[in-house]
């Protein structure tokens, strides 16, 4: 096993270069100022850089070749050996200089998107999102080659190994056939019941990040190996044993920001929950952005916007921001967590119309990867899906195509995960109440205890040892099916 773990020794070494990119990629966007854009980007390409050199380095290479032919290996050394193999494979076609260059041109486009979005103007970003653009087809090429793929669909894999338009189009078919009759029969139904008592603020930012934390611990987070902070656009990040999360505040609106704390915990908490003698290894890695999000949709949507959860929320945070009045009781505060409303941005889209949001992106970067559309295309073709998929007439740029950072963050198949991730969701979410009785009752308590666990046991513990289909089938007994994610939005939005 001489080979084997030799590679075990230069994986760990590139997982700690990957833990230290993650965090000056946290710090670039809490707390860096912005004049230090250009040096952080020079420093996080240098560690992307060296970790591409060990894992294309031939003796790397030459090690896979003979570890292949060792003998002892148990069942997640060799799950380990495969996913080592992935990884090298994913490097080996592209060259060094094109991920600096990649790393570098995503860099200057974080930071130009920030003062595009604030202005609403496309035309500031346009030539930084034309090179990244530009280099995400080269790598998507060179990727294409090495395995045996599309452009796309190999950028597609680097997010989500084994993930391939094929598999997306007809799940996403029957959601594009089936939810526009959902959300109007929705709406309708949200009509008839008449308006929703609104809580009024102020509701201070202090208050608000104290009843998150509440949250962080009801459900698990390891505050020892982690926090909480503010962003531009939520997310979770850090390294391991670090993990970061953030959301951002309104002081108008609380109930926002408490949810947007939820769904990074999730992710959070596979993140913490991952098995631990593996956690420097790829086998120890998430499977994949899918299974991920389907981690922060399981116990924000899924759990958090339940009506037994939300009759424990109710009080806490009525006694938090000293609430009186219909307003802040739990059937108040159910509608508005359950409102079906479309609107321009993402981030803030209902359960229901949250999908046209990602259909939108899923066709629009494919087309760009493609060649089939130019970068200047972008702004027009984006307002007309929101028009046709929503119904919406964009008002600008800060509301339409400049809304997100993945596209200049260089997350070109990143989009579709988002709503394969809900769909999981609901599949596990509805596996984990039929095997754990006391999961709703629980979460009327506050307690996601039995959820949690039964995700740790089925989900977090498995790593990369299983792909995401089989973790998915084994935990809840069938591949991923569009029909669960309808039948829980008719539940929750048509009979509840």
């Amino acid at each position: 096993m001489q080979a084997y773990r030799a590679l075990e020794a230069t994986f760990a070494r590139i997982s700690a270069l990957e833990d230290a990119s993650g965090i000056l990629g946290w710090d670039a966007q809490t707390l860096m100022p912005d004049g230090a854009a250009e040096g952080r980007g020079d420093q996080i390409a240098v560690l992307r850089g060296l970790a591409h050199d060990l894992l294309t380095d031939p003796a790397t290479a030459d090690r896979l070749a003979v570890a292949d032919g060792e003998g002892g290996l148990d069942a997640w050394q060799r799950a380990n050996l495969a996913e080592m193999r992935r990884a090298h494979t994913h490097a080996a076609a592209v060259p060094r200089d094109l991920v600096e260059a990649s790393s570098r041109a995503v860099s200057r486009a974080e930071m130009t998107w920030r003062e595009a979005r604030r202005t609403a103007d496309f035309a500031l970003l346009r030539p930084d999102l034309a090179e990244v653009l530009g280099l995400q087809r080269e790598i998507g090429r060179a990727k294409g080659e090495a395995l045996g793929l599309s452009p796309y669909d190999a950028l597609l894999d680097s997010y989500d190994p084994g993930l391939r338009q094929a598999a997306i189009d007809p799940l996403f078919s029957v959601l594009e056939a089936e939810l526009p009759g959902l959300i109007a029969q929705a709406q309708a139904r949200q009509a008839a019941a008449g308006p929703v008592p609104v809580a009024e603020g102020p509701f201070p930012v202090e208050t608000q990040r104290q009843v998150g934390l509440a949250l962080m611990r009801a459900a698990g987070f390891d505050f020892d190996r982690g926090r909480l902070d503010v962003s531009l656009h939520p997310f979770c990040g850090g390294a391991t044993d670090d993990v970061r999360i953030t959301t951002r505040y309104d002081e108008s609106d609380f109930a926002r920001a408490l949810m947007g704390v939820l769904h990074e915990t999730g992710h959070a908490l596979y993140e913490q929950g991952r098995p631990a003698a593996w956690r420097r290894q790829p086998v120890g890695a998430a499977r994949g952005m899918s299974l991920h999000e389907s981690q922060s949709l399981t116990l924000e949507m899924q759990a958090g916007r339940s009506r037994d959860f939300v009759a424990y929320l109710a009080p806490l945070v009525r006694e938090a921001f000293g609430g009186t009045g219909p307003a802040w009781e739990a059937d108040a505060l159910h509608r508005i967590y359950t409102r079906v409303a479309p609107g321009f941005i993402r981030v803030d889209a209902d359960e229901c119309t949250y999908p046209a949001h990602i259909l939108l992106r899923y066709r629009l970067e494919r087309a760009l990867i493609r060649g089939e559309m130019e970068i200047g295309d972008l702004p027009g073709a984006f307002n007309e899906g929101m028009h046709r998929l929503l119904g919406l007439t964009v008002p600008d740029d800060a509301q339409g195509c400049l809304q997100d950072i993945h596209w200049p963050g260089g997350a070109w198949g990143y989009f579709p995960t988002y709503t394969l991730g809900a769909m999981m969701a609901a599949q596990l979410f509805e596996a984990a109440c039929a095997a754990e009785p006391d999961l709703r009752p629980g979460l009327a308590r506050g307690d996601f205890a039995p959820l949690v666990g039964w995700l740790r046991a089925n989900v977090h513990g498995k790593g990369s040892a299983l792909g995401t289909q089989a973790i998915l089938t084994e935990a809840t007994g069938r591949p991923l099916s569009a029909d669960i994610f309808l039948g829980h939005l008719r539940r929750r939005y048509l009979e509840a």
